[in-house]
C-alpha cells in the first residue's frame, strides 16, 4: 500500500536544491506528485506531495536526511486522505497595501466557510501613484449554499478600494 507524505523544505537558495530533493524522492522509490517551490526572501521554500510504498518510507527519511545535511531543512508529514472539495473559485485581488490586509481577507471568508486552498501574494509599486499595491491570487473551495457573489461581496466589504476579479 502506498503512503502519501508531504515534504516541507526551506534553505538558502542555490542551484541544485530541486535536483537534490528530486533525487532523494526517486532514490527512496517515491513518486513526486505535486509541488509548490519558490524563492522567498532569498530562501528556497516549498512543499512536495510524494507517494511512496509503505515499506520505503524509512528509505525516504534517510534520503531526505542526506539532503538536509547539504543545507536544506526537510521535514515529512503524513498527507492523510484528501478531503472532498466544493465548488472551485479563483480570485484575483488588488488593493492599496497595508498591514493586516491578508488577515482582513481571511477573516472576511471565514464566516462563509470558504476554504483557501492556495494563496499567492505580492507587493508592487503602483504605476501612477508610486504607492504600494497588494496583489493576491486565491484558489478557493466554496461550501454548498455559498456562491461567487457572496464571496465577492464579503471581500469588497473589507474596503471600498479592493478590486476583486472572479474566475
Amino acid at each position: 500500500m502506498a503512503n502519501r507524505v508531504i515534504l516541507t523544505v526551506i534553505g538558502s537558495d542555490r542551484p541544485g536544491l530541486t535536483a537534490a530533493l528530486a533525487q532523494a524522492v526517486l532514490a527512496a522509490g517515491g513518486n513526486w506528485l505535486e509541488s509548490h517551490l519558490a524563492r522567498l526572501a532569498g530562501r528556497y521554500v516549498g512543499s512536495v506531495l510524494v507517494e511512496i510504498p509503505a515499506e520505503q518510507l524509512a528509505a525516504l527519511h534517510r534520503a531526505v536526511a542526506d539532503v538536509d545535511a547539504k543545507g536544506l531543512n526537510v521535514s515529512l508529514v503524513d498527507a492523510g486522505e484528501a478531503s472532498p472539495g466544493g465548488t472551485r473559485l479563483s480570485l484575483k485581488l488588488v488593493a492599496q497595501d497595508r498591514p493586516g490586509i491578508v488577515n482582513e481577507l481571511a477573516q472576511a471568508l471565514a464566516p462563509l466557510h470558504v476554504n483557501i486552498e492556495a494563496l499567492e501574494t505580492s507587493i508592487e509599486d503602483g504605476a501612477w501613484s508610486g504607492e504600494r499595491l497588494f496583489r493576491a491570487e486565491v484558489e478557493t473551495s466554496l461550501p454548498a449554499g455559498v456562491d461567487a457573489a457572496a464571496v465577492q461581496a464579503a471581500l469588497e466589504g473589507v474596503s471600498a478600494e479592493i478590486m476583486v476579479d472572479l474566475d
